[in-house]
């Protein structure tokens, strides 16, 4: 018996005889936590989601809700027995059914539940109130996402599997959407396992995140420590959040590269001096400094709300982008020059 709510352990996932994620081990400790599933459209995570609901068989290693095991190459819990909710990110509502009823066809499969959530906060904090009278094909896409989402919260499930559930809602509420959904998950204590593409959304809502990359888990571990650590340049790369830059080690703390001069830190791997290695450069590494020596030209400049993001030009044409508050004095403009503080101070120190 393990001590994790949830276990996948050395399971193969795959369709059509296909081998999708290959020997894939990911717990959730303890019940109420949530996790997400980060990877590229197609790779698999559906069929991650499929899989757990008991959609489709495993044929190598197994599945265990609770201390049970729900999915082996011997054993397959029928979907309907497991009290698993899985909420798809296509139009999963009965078109028959107004959106009210379909919401609260989830409550009558579970009337025996100590505590029964309280619909009508979960329908207001999903903003969906309005639609409540309508059919599914009177409303939108997102609202028809949303509905579909309440009525998989509103079943109180052992576990909740959402298949990029905010694809379809648009970009000015996605944010106020996130916040919600993970008050409500947190406050009814909702094991949830969330599949998407979009690493700013599973860094949000995961307290673990597992990145898929060709056909396995390349790294599985809190959102702080996918981004500022990552653990291959398969994760950095699909992550876009830096440069790779090549460098040569100096010494304990050090390594040198040469446009950008000395560059000092810990490192979180050791290297023998004299390594030639691939230096992580994320946007926050760089520090602005227009009284500084080093100068690279601007060649882009996007406004992030709190930041801009310039991306800079080095004299051998590597493109290197840098964060700066909105509220620094002085803005560049493109070709302007750009300064960087030297010599460049990091936290940490990531190489390859």
């Amino acid at each position: 018996m393990n001590n994790n709510f949830f276990e996948i352990k050395d399971v193969t996932f795959s369709i059509g005889g296909h081998n999708k994620v290959n020997d894939v081990n990911i717990s959730i400790k303890e019940e109420g936590d949530i996790i997400c599933i980060l990877g590229p459209s197609g790779i698999g995570k559906t069929t991650m989601l499929r899989t757990i609901a008991g959609l489709e068989k495993v044929n190598k290693g197994e599945i265990t809700l609770k201390d049970t095991i729900i999915s082996s190459k011997k054993i397959h819990v029928e979907p309907e027995k497991r009290n698993i909710a899985l909420s798809f990110q296509e139009n999963s509502l009965f078109p028959h059914y107004t959106v009210n009823k379909n919401i609260h066809l989830g409550v009558k499969k579970n009337p025996l539940k100590d505590k029964i959530i309280n619909s009508s906060e979960i329908i207001d904090i999903l903003n969906i109130s309005d639609i409540l009278d309508k059919y599914p094909h009177q409303i939108s896409a997102g609202e028809a996402q949303r509905a579909s989402l309440a009525r998989s919260i509103i079943s109180q499930p052992d576990l909740l599997l959402l298949d990029e559930p905010l694809s379809n809602v648009d970009q000015s509420f996605k944010e106020e959407i996130q916040v919600n959904l993970k008050k409500i998950l947190n406050k009814n204590r909702i094991t949830t396992i969330v599949v998407t593409h979009d690493s700013y959304e599973a860094f949000y809502l995961g307290s673990k995140c597992a990145l898929i990359l060709n056909n396995e888990v390349k790294q599985f571990d809190d959102p702080y420590n996918v981004y500022h650590f990552p653990n291959s340049v398969e994760v950095v790369n699909f992550l876009n959040r830096g440069i790779l830059l090549p460098a040569k080690v100096t010494g304990g703390n050090s390594l040198e590269n040469e446009e950008l001069g000395i560059i000092r830190g810990k490192f979180v791997k050791h290297y023998p001096t004299g390594s030639n290695v691939q230096l992580l450069l994320q946007p926050e590494d760089l520090e602005h400094d227009d009284d500084s020596n080093l100068k690279l030209e601007v060649v882009d400049r996007k406004f992030r709300g709190t930041n801009f993001i310039y991306t800079l030009r080095t004299p051998s044409n590597r493109l290197i982008p840098v964060a700066v508050h909105t509220h620094h004095w002085e803005q560049h403009e493109i070709n302007e020059k750009f300064g960087i503080k030297r010599p460049i101070e990091l936290e940490h120190v990531v190489c390859f």
